[in-house]
């Protein structure tokens, strides 16, 4: 859960941490990963699961899958080290899939199921047994009991109960999915279906035992550092508040320079052309060449309405994402240079990988990852003396981390090149609302409208990388986004970078197998 220092984060924190800390000190990455687990989990009785063995085993999971390693094959016998010191380079392709399952850290919950609480008062009126269209509830010495071998699990005794001593539970990794792309193996754990999987990382975010986990590329990201290249950390709009409390946005550029990189640079620079590119997009092509036109700023909505939805494929703007455009500004400045991506998404590391990006992106990480580093290397944001504001983006490139915003920086930016232009807005987050308004738009609904869609509830401030609860997310935003000293795209002074924008990504073209440099 965002924003709760748990168990879960804490452990994840510390392999992120030791990664970082191999990096930044050139140790012999084969012997300390072997090593690690013990530093990690020391001692000899286990704290969380029944074995400490068993505890170890997944923490060494864990640290391959920071390394941008695969999982290793449970039935067969395999170092924990075994491919560490090939994937120990600046410059690495990974092996899909990006999330990825531990299968013995999984607890096997039931996908669904209804179950009577200790709350039961064995009432007079019963209504559970009465509304149960399958028989399957009865009164069982004076208490409600479900019969799970009818019961459908529909709810509607959950529903009925006036003391809500019904509880209608599902898997939350499950639960969380937006395309249905979880179900359990043969062994009764969790299986991500590749073929449906977005990689938002809502999965794994909703685990509460830590059993799923994404790909990382902090070590490859910190030996570009150290091989002395320009290394550019663009930090997505979502970042203000993610990296701890006392991290405000005038010491951002001061604590990435101690960990090495040459600069920081806001993406929200490259949402502002993005916004502007899609809102001339839009008057181009809405209604004259398509009926609507959807944003494709967020990867797990692009990649879910491409996979659901394929006939509308030709509907998403075919813009650069702000990653991208910002990616490539750097580059045309500083040639010579590699670009991090510092963001809150899981599906960005997706979207790097991509043939058509590779060369601009070089690696992405989540602020949870980038915490890590700043442990590793004893930076505190307290002690940050050198401030420097960021101050090069507008308030629209801000708000496109919230639900909403990016829709609102597209209509303001139509607003100033045809004031006569009248725009209807339909927005959705989460993947099971995107579903749904793709499905209206399908039927014709929106015809003539903008479409928002974000993956993540409540937009990037929700995405899998981020620290922060998604409330006080959005109201870090909002404030960023009130001390921006321009207001709307048009107020941009990048707009000069705009030939970029003129070649376009493929937008039928499949996600690479990059995970590093």
């Amino acid at each position: 859960m965002r924003g709760l220092e748990s168990e879960k984060t804490k452990i994840r924190h510390r392999i992120f941490t030791e990664i970082a800390r191999a990096a930044y000190e050139g140790c012999d990455i084969a012997r300390e990963i072997e090593r690690l687990p013990y530093k990690i989990i020391p001692g000899e009785v286990a704290t969380y699961r029944e074995s400490i063995f068993l505890e170890r085993a997944i923490v060494g999971e864990r640290l391959r899958l920071a390394m941008g390693l695969p999982l290793r094959n449970i039935a067969e016998q395999c170092e924990l080290s075994d491919g560490v010191t090939e994937s120990a380079i600046a410059e690495k392709y990974y092996v899909p899939p990006l999330i990825n399952i531990i299968k013995y850290a999984c607890h096997k919950c039931p996908e669904k199921r209804v179950l009577v609480t200790d709350g039961c008062q064995g009432c007079l009126e019963h209504p559970c047994m009465e509304v149960c269209p399958k028989g399957a509830v009865s009164m069982v010495n004076d208490r409600s009991r479900i019969d799970q071998d009818k019961c459908v699990k529909c709810g509607r005794c959950a529903e009925a109960c006036p003391y809500h001593a019904i509880i209608k539970q599902e898997r939350p990794c499950y639960a969380s999915c937006g395309m249905g792309a979880i179900h359990s193996d043969q062994y009764g754990r969790a299986e991500i279906d590749q073929d449906k999987c977005v990689s938002c990382g809502q999965c794994l975010v909703n685990c509460p035992f830590g059993a799923i986990s994404d790909k990382g590329q902090i070590y490859q990201t910190i030996l570009a550092i150290r091989s002395g290249v320009p290394v550019y950390a663009a930090v997505a709009p979502a970042f203000i508040g993610q990296l701890g409390p006392h991290m405000t946005a005038d010491k951002i550029r001061g604590a990435f320079q101690k960990l090495g990189f040459a600069d920081v640079v806001e993406v929200a620079i490259g949402a502002d052309i993005c916004a502007f590119q899609e809102a001339r997009d839009f008057l181009r092509e809405v209604p004259a060449e398509k009926p609507f036109m959807a944003t494709s700023c967020c990867p797990a909505w692009a990649m879910m309405a491409k996979k659901l939805f394929p006939t509308l494929a030709g509907n998403i703007s075919m813009a650069l994402t702000p990653m991208v455009l910002t990616a490539r500004m750097i580059k045309k400045d500083h040639p010579d240079c590699r670009v991090a991506f510092i963001g809150p998404c899981a599906a960005k590391k997706l979207e790097a990988s991509r043939r058509a990006v590779r060369s601009d992106v070089d690696f992405v990480l989540t602020f949870e990852e980038v915490l890590g580093m700043f442990d590793a290397r004893g930076i505190e944001a307290e002690h940050i003396t050198e401030l420097s504001p960021l101050e090069e983006a507008t308030a629209d490139g801000r708000g496109f981390a919230v639900s909403g915003g990016v829709a609102r920086a597209v209509v303001n930016a139509i607003g100033r090149m045809d004031p006569e232009r009248e725009v209807r807005v339909a927005s959705a987050d989460g993947l099971p609302e995107c579903k749904k308004m793709l499905q209206l738009a399908k039927a014709g609904k929106y015809d003539g409208y903008l479409l928002e869609g974000m993956g993540c509830p409540g937009g990037c401030v929700a995405g899998a990388g981020t620290i922060q609860s998604v409330q006080k997310g959005a109201q870090a935003v909002d404030r960023a986004m009130a001390a921006a000293e321009g207001r709307r795209v048009m107020d941009s002074g990048y707009l000069h970078y705009l030939p970029l924008l003129e070649e376009r990504p493929d937008a039928g073209e499949e996600s690479g197998t990059r995970t590093g440099g």
